[in-house]
């Protein structure tokens, strides 16, 4: 695992919230980005129950790779991992759950007790680093040129968009291996999770010898 590089937003450790946790293998909420998730567990039923109940808020943290096969325990999770909102469900006949998680920030993640079926983290919101004016207009064609070199159909991207969700979009349009992509993912230093994307786009392109 990479040490979380991000700086608490607010105050510090004191300033998170406790939410729910969902642990899965493999997937990664961007903030800016919606996950639609299929809730069928007894747990994660009640999780969802709990969070219409409240905030609607949950952390969804990243599986480590080898751990699939602990799913229904207490698999062992990244330290950085996403905070979302609830914005829309379904509740089905049989008690299952249809929902819509809209990323609001990365965060750290940091497990507490819980007296509930689910797990509980203390989510600490990180502040993104800017990148510097002259590096992000230098930055911002070449991660569109790449998004676009990774895209079947033309994407139209808001020119006022963030510099450091255009390098989210490019991570994802790549559909990197999990563990290099929690690794990028970690990153809140803007120009650096840029310029590894783009690195990565480079490398996936370049011609293989032999």
């Amino acid at each position: 695992m990479q040490p979380c590089d991000g700086t608490p937003a607010g105050l510090g450790p004191t300033s998170g919230t406790i939410v729910p946790m969902f642990p899965l293998p493999g997937v990664f909420l961007f903030p800016g980005t919606m996950v639609p998730l299929h809730i069928f567990e007894p747990r994660y039923r009640q999780m969802v129950e709990d969070s219409l109940d409240g905030p609607g808020r949950i952390a969804i943290a990243s599986v480590l790779e080898g751990h699939d096969g602990d799913l229904r325990g207490s698999p062992p999770v990244h330290h950085v991992g996403g905070l979302g909102e609830i914005v829309r469900h379904e509740r089905l006949p049989d008690g299952r759950f249809l929902i819509l998680l809209a990323g609001l920030t990365r965060a750290l993640l940091r497990e507490v007790p819980s007296d509930r079926l689910y797990r509980r983290v203390e989510a600490i919101p990180l502040r993104e680093v800017s990148a510097p004016n002259g590096r992000e207009a230098a930055l911002r064609p070449q991660l569109l040129r790449a998004i676009a070199q990774c895209s079947k159909a033309p994407i139209e991207i808001p020119c006022d968009m963030p510099l450091g969700q255009i390098a989210d979009l490019l991570l994802i349009r790549m559909e990197l291996p999990q563990a290099e992509l929690q690794d990028l993912f970690s990153i809140t230093r803007v120009e650096e999770r840029a310029t590894r994307a783009l690195a990565c786009h480079s490398q996936r392109r370049r011609p293989s010898r032999g």
